[in-house]
């Protein structure tokens, strides 16, 4: 079995598990979305295809195993301790780990490789893909009533859009940004 394949594996079965802090709704609303559109990005912009794709699926692991809060530093220290089990080359591991600790969207000034560049973007066009998980949170973990919800989720799309840094990315995404902002005025 490829690395790809044991590290999608080992995300998919963390989701799986009935300790996973959302259970298995990110493997295929999330995790996925981001995967293909970093995938995509690669295409676009190079990098290293294989760090961008277990980066990828690995980018979230803290999230799903310990929550949300320092997701990125827990997932990167999940991320190491698994690829080193997988005896996943150690240079490459110290750059899936920068893609980990850097792809949150308030983190912006320490991305340096285009790696780290492409998981941040891809996570963010995952926005547009996951417009249910949106307002299920803004139902659900906010509390709002439908006209709440619907200028919040359409207030944090906008923002997403506008965090876009890569013309590519807003080509691919403009379609569904446009098609939301009506749909959402």
């Amino acid at each position: 079995m490829n690395y790809i394949s044991q590290v999608r594996n080992f995300v998919k079965k963390e989701c799986m598990k009935p300790s996973s802090k959302y259970g298995y709704e990110p493997y295929e609303f999330h995790f996925k979305p981001v995967v293909k559109y970093a995938l995509e990005l690669s295409k676009k912009l190079g990098g290293d295809k294989e760090i961008i794709e277990i980066s990828a699926w690995l980018h979230d692991i803290g999230s799903i195993m310990h929550g949300r809060k320092d997701h990125h530093i827990i997932g990167a220290k999940i991320a190491n301790d698994f690829l080193l089990n997988i005896n996943y080359p150690i240079n490459k591991i110290k750059i899936v780990k920068k893609c980990i600790l850097n792809h949150r969207g308030s983190i912006k000034n320490n991305r340096k490789s285009i790696e780290e560049k492409i998981i941040a973007e891809a996570d963010t066009m995952s926005n547009f893909d996951n417009i249910s998980g949106i307002f299920k949170a803004a139902f659900i973990y906010e509390g709002l009533d439908q006209d709440e919800a619907r200028v919040a989720v359409r207030k944090k799309l906008e923002n997403k859009w506008k965090k876009l840094h890569f013309p590519e990315s807003k080509k691919i995404i403009k379609p569904k940004y446009e098609a939301l902002m009506t749909l959402l005025s």
